[in-house]
């Protein structure tokens, strides 16, 4: 494949997910057939779907050591609003607090942490590495904290959590987390690879 080829067809397949997990969404079938424990089960398989991928195929592979760390950490500029809209639902009544407020301020805190690190990705390699690795640590244990509460909460209180099966909620855990959690484990690799 050519140098954009991957891009474009990475893309393709990330409009695709997205546009297949809005219609899921439309048709209401989160509220039917995602019910706990399924929503954290869905999350690591769909997880599990990317870094496969990542492992197997070469093309996606090799797009991805050569892709710029600053396009897979921007991703996760997406979390400020995740965070800051569970705090809003939390406001409003639609999320417990134990979710909520802890998810959306660890949320928000990693998405502000994000942009001094693109920033500082031309400073000194051992200065910017310790950066990607430190943020990247305290991400994903943000996130996988995210999960797990909602998991725990989802069996206790399934209807609790109600405003994750729908929009656009649901698109956390049928779309964004699993990139979110695999961007992680990605640029992780990548760190130690280059450190070895």
């Amino acid at each position: 494949m050519g140098p954009k080829r991957p891009a474009l067809a990475v893309g393709r397949v990330l409009a695709a997910w997205l546009v297949f997990a809005v219609v899921f969404a439309i048709a209401d079938l989160p509220m039917r057939l995602l019910q706990p424990p399924l929503p954290p089960i869905l999350v690591a398989a769909l997880t599990l779907v990317i870094l496969t991928v990542a492992a197997t195929s070469v093309w996606f592979r090799e797009w991805l050591t050569t892709l710029d760390v600053r396009v897979l950490v921007a991703v996760h500029l997406t979390r400020f609003v995740a965070g800051l809209w569970f705090l809003v639902l939390y406001q409003r009544g639609g999320l417990p607090y134990a979710f909520a407020v802890p998810g959306g301020v660890g949320d928000m805190v990693v998405a502000v942490l994000a942009v001094p690190v693109m920033l500082l990705t031309d400073a000194g390699a051992a200065r910017r590495r310790g950066l990607l690795v430190a943020w990247n640590i305290l991400g994903l244990i943000d996130i996988l904290m995210v999960v797990a509460t909602a998991g725990r909460l989802g069996l206790a209180a399934p209807d609790s959590l109600a405003a994750l099966l729908q929009l656009p909620l649901v698109l956390l855990p049928t779309f964004l987390v699993p990139i979110i959690i695999a961007t992680h484990v990605i640029m992780l690799v990548r760190l130690s690879r280059r450190a070895s």
